[in-house]
């Protein structure tokens, strides 16, 4: 065994396995025989066992062969689908049987039932502040499934409990990387930019998961708002942005009305206006276009000047 065998695993800061640790287990295949023909020769050992007996040709190597029989029959295991047995001979890791049905090992080995089924995992509401600050409620569905049933077994103490507090550590670090939302749209945002995020997550939950031979399938936040003692002010400032958007666009639309009517009228030579009368009628035609009610007109009958 080398020394990168022999160096434990080590925690790191932010709560994974530090890139210093060893790899203590990979999986490999175990030994194991097809069950139907094992189960014909054990009743073969078995009626060899009670013909010397009975006979009397040697009741000794009949006993024995008995007992043989015996143990053999604590040899046999089954394998159901999208699940593995992890072998171990006497606390040493002999090998993982993945294939499904019926089959015979070393009678001596300990057998470990690991599911190689894809499973959900839903987080708790957690509390935490994103990058500004600001104290936001998070939560995640993350999907994921063994793959290497050697280090989910011996490499972390409950790998079930081990995907949960490590999903928690990275959902509190990925809220800590971004705003909850980016009023300016010049960066990534929890809210505005969930495929973005939801990517980040998954990259860092495979690389916190994949020392318990854990694989990532996918990672998506299932909850996402502020907390309820800042939630009325945000609330109040996320209508006054898309208040500010709306007359943004209102004002542009506007004026660019304003500008096609002055250019209609003088290109089709319909009337002349000096620069105090084309203020006036722009103010009017502002008026008129971005007031929030209906405008009543006044008819002017008489001479324009």
């Amino acid at each position: 065994m080398n020394e990168l065998e022999k160096s434990p695993a080590t925690v790191g800061p932010e709560g994974g396995v530090s890139p210093r640790s060893g790899v203590a287990s990979v999986e490999r295949p175990a030994f194991g025989l097809p069950g139907v023909p094992a189960v014909l020769l054990w009743l073969v050992l078995v009626a060899l066992a009670a013909w010397l007996i009975f006979s009397g040709l040697s009741v000794v190597l009949g006993i024995g062969l008995g007992v043989l029989a015996f143990f053999a029959l604590i040899g046999f295991f089954v394998v159901q689908p999208n699940q593995a047995k992890v072998l171990t001979l006497f606390g040493r890791y002999v090998g993982t049987e993945r294939r499904n049905g019926f089959y015979w090992t070393n009678p001596f080995t300990v057998r470990q039932n690991v599911s190689l089924r894809i499973r959900n995992f839903n987080s708790e509401r957690l509390k935490v502040n994103d990058q500004m600050g600001n104290p936001i409620e998070i939560a995640a569905v993350i999907v994921w499934r063994v793959v290497d049933s050697a280090r989910a077994v011996f490499d972390v103490e409950d790998y079930a409990e081990f995907v949960a507090i490590q999903a928690e550590t990275a959902l509190r670090h990925l809220a800590a990387q971004y705003p909850y939302d980016d009023y300016d749209g010049r960066t990534l945002s929890l809210r505005g930019n969930p495929d973005e995020v939801a990517e980040a997550l998954g990259r860092e939950l495979d690389t916190r998961l994949r020392h318990a031979g854990v694989e990532v399938l996918e990672a998506r936040l299932s909850h996402l708002a502020y907390s309820p003692e800042i939630a009325g002010a945000m609330l109040q400032r996320q209508q006054a942005s898309a208040i500010i958007a709306a007359r943004q666009q209102i004002v542009q639309g506007a004026v660019g009305m304003v500008e096609m009517a002055l250019r209609e009228l003088e290109g089709q030579d319909i009337v002349r206006l000096d620069e105090e009368r084309k203020a006036h009628m722009v103010s009017n035609l502002l008026v008129v276009l971005t007031s929030e009610r209906g405008t009543q007109p006044v008819v002017n009958a008489g001479s324009l000047y």
